[in-house]
C-alpha cells in the first residue's frame, strides 16, 4: 500500500476527551475515528488490524470444531420475553419500534436467537454436539464511553455457542475452550490471567473472565502471581495478602481490562425455546448450553496498552496492519527509483508494506508517523544508503539499524 493513498491523517495531539494510552494512539495514528460518544469508524489500519486479530480468532475456532454463522442484529421483543431477560439487561436494552409499531433489540448478545434457530434443527442426540460462533457488531447502553475502544455502545465481538447432550460432554468442550483461548491470545501478543466471576444476566453458574493486568483496568481481580490462579473481586472469598487457596502463594490485588468470557447456560435456555432431543433410549431432553465471547475492538486496545513506548504503537507480527514501512527520504529521482524496485519485489513476495513514498513530509515527519504507528520493521532507503549498496533496516521496538546489501527478504526472514 503506497501511504500517499492511504486514507490516513496522523495527528500529534490526542483528543481532549481521550483519558487513556490506546485511545490517544489509536485516534492520533487514525487507525479509529468518533462518529458519536462510544461508537467507532475503523479505518484502514486499524481494520487491517482488526482483520487479523478477527484471523486468529476464526483459525482458533475452526480447531475446535466451529462453524460460522451470521445472525441479525435486530432480535423482536418477543425472543426477549421468553428467554425472560426483557426488562432485566445491564445495561439496558436498545430499543426501537419499526412502522407497525413492532419492539425490536439492538442485539447486545445472540443467546436468544441461536438458541431458537438451533431448536429448530436438534432432533436427536445424533444431532449434537453443535458449536455455532460468529464475528459481528453488538450494542450496549452504556452509561459512560471513557476508555475508546474499552468501552464502547456498538463493538465488535465474537460469540461462540454450544449445543451438548450431556454435562460430561459440555465440560470436556469448555475446557477445550478454555485452552483455545489461551493460545488466541498468545497469539495476540498478551499475557493473560483466566480469573472465576460471577455469570451476570447470563447464568448463576461459575464463569471465567480472561482479563489482562492493567492500570486503566474497570475490572478488579484477586491473583496469585506464583500458580495464576484468580478470581474477580465481586465474587470473591479471599483478599489481598491472604494466602493462595492453591499453592499458598501470596495473594495480590490488580485492576485488569476484560478481553474474554465463558459461561456455563446450562439448561435455561434450551427449556425457554424449545430445544429438547431424544437421547439414546427416547428420553426428551433439554441441549445443555455454553457461550464464549472475545470482544475483538477491547483485545485491540489491550494490545496497545500492552505494546507501545513514548512514541507509539509496537504492534506485535501476528496482527500489525502491515509487516514492513518502507520509506525513502530524499526526493533525488535515483532514490524513489530503488524504492519502487523495492516496493514491487517485496509486493511480489508478498510481504505486506506499507511505502512512504509521499514527497510533501519531511525525513522527520516519516520517522514520527512510522513510529506512531508501529509496524514491526522500517526500510529506509537514502542517499546515504544508496552510496553503501545497502538499505537501512531497524526493529521498531529497537534503537540500533543495521545496514543490509542485498535482497532483504533473506534478513527479514531470519530474523522474523
Amino acid at each position: 500500500m503506497r501511504q500517499s493513498q492511504l486514507l490516513s491523517k496522523t495527528s500529534k495531539q490526542a483528543p481532549k476527551d481521550a483519558q487513556v494510552l490506546s485511545h490517544k494512539l489509536l485516534v492520533r495514528a487514525d487507525f479509529i475515528a468518533q462518529l458519536a460518544s462510544g461508537v467507532y469508524s475503523f479505518l484502514p489500519l486499524g481494520y487491517r488490524v482488526y482483520q487479523k486479530i478477527a484471523g486468529v480468532v476464526r483459525q482458533e475456532m475452526d480447531k475446535i470444531g466451529g462453524q460460522e454463522i451470521l445472525m441479525p442484529t435486530l432480535q423482536p421483543k418477543e425472543l426477549w420475553q421468553k428467554s425472560g431477560r426483557w426488562g432485566h439487561m445491564d445495561p439496558p436494552l436498545f430499543v426501537l419500534k419499526d412502522r407497525h409499531k413492532r419492539e425490536f433489540v439492538l442485539g447486545p448478545t445472540h443467546e436468544e436467537v441461536v438458541t431458537s434457530l438451533v431448536a429448530s434443527r436438534v432432533q436427536s442426540y445424533k444431532d449434537l454436539p453443535l458449536y455455532l460462533y460468529q464475528i459481528q457488531n453488538k450494542f450496549r447502553n452504556e452509561m459512560r464511553f471513557a476508555g475508546g475502544l474499552l468501552r464502547a455502545r456498538e463493538f465488535l465481538m465474537k460469540d461462540l455457542y454450544s449445543f451438548h447432550a450431556d454435562q460430561a460432554d459440555f465440560e470436556r468442550f469448555f475446557k477445550k475452550v478454555l485452552r483455545s483461548y489461551h493460545t488466541i491470545f498468545k497469539r495476540c501478543g498478551i499475557k493473560i490471567i483466566q480469573s472465576e466471576a460471577s455469570g451476570g444476566v447470563f447464568t448463576k453458574e461459575k464463569t471465567y473472565e480472561f482479563q489482562v493486568l492493567s492500570d486503566v483496568g474497570e475490572d478488579r481481580i484477586i491473583f496469585c502471581s506464583h500458580c495464576a490462579w484468580a478470581v474477580n473481586e465481586d465474587v470473591a472469598k479471599v483478599k489481598p495478602g491472604q494466602k493462595c487457596p492453591h499453592c499458598k502463594g501470596k495473594l495480590q490485588k490488580g485492576n485488569t481490562i476484560e478481553t474474554g468470557h465463558t459461561f456455563r447456560l446450562g439448561t435455561k435456555y434450551a427449556e425457554a425455546f424449545g430445544l429438547f432431543f431424544l437421547d439414546r433410549k427416547g428420553k426428551k431432553l433439554p441441549a445443555v448450553m455454553g457461550c464464549y465471547g472475545i470482544g475483538l475492538g477491547r483485545l485491540m486496545a489491550a494490545i496497545v496498552e500492552m505494546h507501545h513506548d513514548e512514541k507509539g504503537m509496537l504492534w506485535p507480527k501476528e496482527i500489525a496492519p502491515f509487516q514492513v514501512h518502507l520509506i525513502h527520504l530524499e526526493r533525488q529521482k535515483k532514490v524513489a527509483q530503488k524504492a519502487e524496485q523495492l516496493y514491487a519485489y517485496l509486493q511480489k513476495a508478498e510481504v505486506e508494506v506499507l511505502y512512504d513514498d509521499r514527497t510533501d513530509k519531511t525525513p522527520g515527519e516519516k520517522f514520527a508517523d512510522a513510529d506512531l504507528i508501529g509496524i514491526p520493521w522500517r526500510i529506509v532507503i537514502s542517499e546515504r544508503t544508496m552510496r553503501k549498496n545497502s538499505v537501512e533496516i531497524k526493529r521498531r521496538e529497537e534503537q540500533k539499524t543495521e545496514l543490509v546489501k542485498g535482497n532483504v527478504l533473506p534478513f527479514l526472514q531470519l530474523h522474523a
